[in-house]
């Protein structure tokens, strides 16, 4: 039954795997290994140059320096992030692919329309709402004029600019979760709608027991994919504020600690590391919590 013969052909599979694994050490696996041993080390971003391990020196700098209470703004501005795009997306774009599943006339340009974002690239989204939000001439702030007579300065505002980068993620990356709901529910069978039809069921009973947890599994995939996501945004931070106005988050501390910053690169490994760590967290008790629902029904 094995489709590679005997001999030597029996190693073919391992053979063809080797390039991808080799790919994988070399620019993903290696580079998480090494830089959780520059976490403990007082590397510097100079070719040739020399360390040695200096501790948890790193980490008590990262929470217990004269910098540290920008880094607790940071990790507290990246759990709001996280939490309030998993939770507005998820939300949005199941309600948006459960109308698109009733079979509407023209379903496919819509599903198109909300997918269109996805692949545009944060450069492009982030001149679009920049234009958009226009502090002077952006058709935004004429309709906040119009209607409410209140003018904002947006991704210029201490007090706005972190809640317009969450709409912007939000709407940049809707259209994915859309997709995999609208999979989901699309593999749900119409037998058992038309079984609870039978038994009187309402609309918003089928939903909750027919429709939501055989659709539990994509539920689990965007919750994973909104979590890891979230925590991880810098680019949309860089092309809008570039960190400014209190929009700081952790990874776009490690991005300018590395890239932007001093020399060291200690300090930013160890950033990382405890943003993996906090990803990783949530990410077990979010797959824990998803999936006991999956078990249960």
């Amino acid at each position: 039954m094995y489709p590679f013969g005997k001999g030597f052909n029996r190693f073919i599979p391992l053979l063809l795997l080797l390039i991808p694994m080799a790919l994988y050490i070399v620019f993903y696996f290696g580079p998480s290994i090494l830089t959780v041993i520059y976490s403990f080390t007082d590397v510097k971003n100079l070719p040739g140059s020399t360390y040695q391990f200096v501790g948890l020196d790193n980490y008590k700098e990262l929470f217990f320096s004269g910098n540290s209470g920008e880094r607790w703004r940071s990790i507290v501005n990246t759990l709001i992030f996280m939490f309030v795009v998993t939770i507005v997306q998820n939300g949005v774009a199941l309600f948006i692919a459960v109308i698109i599943n009733q079979r509407l006339k023209g379903d496919y340009f819509y599903r198109a329309v909300f997918f269109l974002p996805v692949v545009l690239g944060v450069a492009v989204v982030a001149l679009i709402w920049g234009m958009m939000f226009d502090p002077l001439n952006g058709p935004v702030n004429r309709l906040y004029d119009a209607l409410f007579g209140y003018q904002d300065m947006f991704f210029g505002s201490f007090t706005h600019a972190f809640g317009y980068i969450i709409f912007v993620q939000i709407w940049m990356y809707m259209g994915y979760s859309m997709l995999i709901f609208l999979t989901g529910l699309q593999s749900v069978p119409k037998d058992l709608y038309e079984a609870g039809h039978i038994d009187g069921t309402s609309k918003w009973q089928s939903f909750r027991h027919i429709t939501f947890p055989l659709i539990a599994p994509s539920f689990t995939v965007n919750m994973l994919l909104s979590i890891i996501g979230a925590m991880s945004t810098f680019d949309i931070i860089l092309a809008t504020t570039d960190g400014r106005f209190n929009t700081r988050t952790m990874a776009y501390d490690v991005y300018k600690e590395t890239f932007r910053g001093s020399l060291e690169m200690g300090l930013p490994s160890a950033l990382s590391v405890v943003q993996f760590l906090i990803i990783l967290l949530f990410v077990v008790v979010a797959v824990r919590q998803t999936r006991k629902r999956e078990v249960e029904y």
